[in-house]
This record gives C-alpha cells, structure tokens and sequence, in this order.
C-alpha cells in the first residue's frame, strides 16, 4: 500500500485526531513581534510557554521529542526568512539558522528543545531590535526612541521622554526635531500607528481594543489619526489587509548559494 492510499484509509477510518489547529492570528502577531525587535512581548510568549502548547498544533511525530525539534525547524525557517525580508544580512540570518537548527543533535529531552528556542527566538528578536533601532543619531535620541518603542502602549509625553533622560523638554524637543525632522508628538503617532495596522492586519481586536490597548484618548480620536496618516479608515485597512500578506518570498537560487 503506497503513502496516498495509507493516507486515504486513515482518514475514512477516523484513526487520525481530529485537532482543531491553532488560529494564524497569535502566530501572525508572535513572528511579527520577532521582526520587530519587540522583546518585551517574545519573551512573554517564552514565559507562558507557548512553543510546549499541545493545543491546537499539529502532530507532526509520535515522539513527544521528535515533534517538538519538527516544529523548531519550522520556526527557525519561518524566523530566518522574515528578518531577512525586514533587513537582517542572508548570511547572518541562515547562519544563526544552521547553527540553531544542528545544536538540535545534541538534545534529547522536552525542556532541552525547549531551552533553545526560547535562546533562537530572542537571539533572533535582539538583533532584529538593533537593526530595526540603528541610525546615525546621537545618544538622546536613540534613547528617546527606545523608551517610546518600549512604552508604545502608554500615553507617552515630552515630558516624561525628558525625565527619562534627563534633559530639559525644549532641549529634547529641538534636538529631536532636528535630528529626526519630526516633533515627538509626530514621532510617537506615527508608532502608535504602525503597531495598529499591524494589529488591524494579523489579529482580530476590535477597534476600541485597538484604541484602549494603544492608549488613544477614545475610538474616534484613533479613527481620525489612523485616517489622517494612512489614507482611510481602520475599518478600510483591515478589510483591505487582514491576514493576506502571509507571504514568505523565497528566493530560491540566492538561498542555495547561501547554503
């Protein structure tokens, strides 16, 4: 009996667990997150856990192990080509790959596989955070950016930027504007409103949830400023873009050379 017959009959039979799969949408927002050199929320997601959820995730061995380190590699592989999609170097990225991907050899137990994908993850998210954050401005500024990137689901002031650092606010304010070509209040907005899209785009939160979880003074006020910077409605955007661009492009003939 060949695999497609094997597999025809498995399925007539009832023999295979019918599991309902995991929704995309925390798999959509975890890889984002990776991306984005958001640490705070990967090692979240490492604390909880999730990479040991059964629930809702294929069986792809019947040794508790073996699927575990299966779904690794798909993690690394998936990890490996959006940093390299959102500017991380091939080489580094399929580097860091190969090298996650073979310390697999020498683990033999649950938490062990465990362990290193929670190290990869992070190693992957930090430098994502360096590239993602690299500029040529000076050291207020980057830290300026960091702290809002960091708190980008408060209301955030000049304020508080300015006790953070240090600094007077009309100091911040025109150093700011002069390095960056924005005032701060442009600055943060323009976050804020990237991380919505981002949320319109690969989750499911409604729109005040949005609104609440970004800190904006009310739903309309997020509706006016989304609509202001990105040309329509929040509503517009995720009807638009909700969960199409899972995409990975693979550039077969550069990958090759690169291993």
């Amino acid at each position: 009996m060949g695999y497609q017959d094997e597999w025809l009959l498995l399925e007539a039979e009832d023999d295979i667990d019918e599991v309902e799969h995991r929704q995309p949408t925390e798999e959509f927002l975890f890889y984002q997150a990776v991306t984005n050199g958001d640490t705070e929320a990967v090692k979240k997601n490492c604390e909880q856990e999730r990479f040991l959820d059964s629930q809702g995730v294929g069986v792809l061995s019947r040794n508790m192990v073996t699927n575990l380190k299966y779904h690794f590699v798909i993690t690394t592989a998936m990890i490996t080509r959006l940093c390299k999609q959102k500017g991380m170097e091939l080489e580094q990225a399929f580097r860091m790959s190969d090298f996650y991907i073979q310390r697999l050899d020498d683990i033999h137990s649950v938490q062990g596989v465990r362990t290193l994908h929670d190290e990869m993850v992070l190693d992957y998210t930090e430098k994502m955070r360096k590239i993602c954050r690299s500029d040529t401005n000076s050291r207020h500024i980057n830290a300026c950016k960091e702290y809002i990137y960091s708190h980008i689901k408060e209301r955030i002031t000049i304020e508080d930027l300015a006790d953070e650092l240090g600094v007077s606010s009309s100091y911040l304010s025109r150093l700011f504007k002069k390095e960056t070509g924005d005032s701060v209040s442009a600055y943060i907005r323009r976050q804020k409103i990237e991380m919505a899209k981002n949320l319109l785009q690969y989750s499911d939160y409604s729109m005040i949830d949005i609104a609440n979880r970004l800190s904006f003074s009310s739903q309309s006020h997020f509706i006016q400023q989304f609509r202001e910077l990105v040309g329509m409605t929040p509503k517009k955007y995720r009807d638009l873009n909700h969960m199409i661009q899972w995409d990975i492009k693979i550039d077969i003939k550069t990958e090759t050379e690169a291993n």
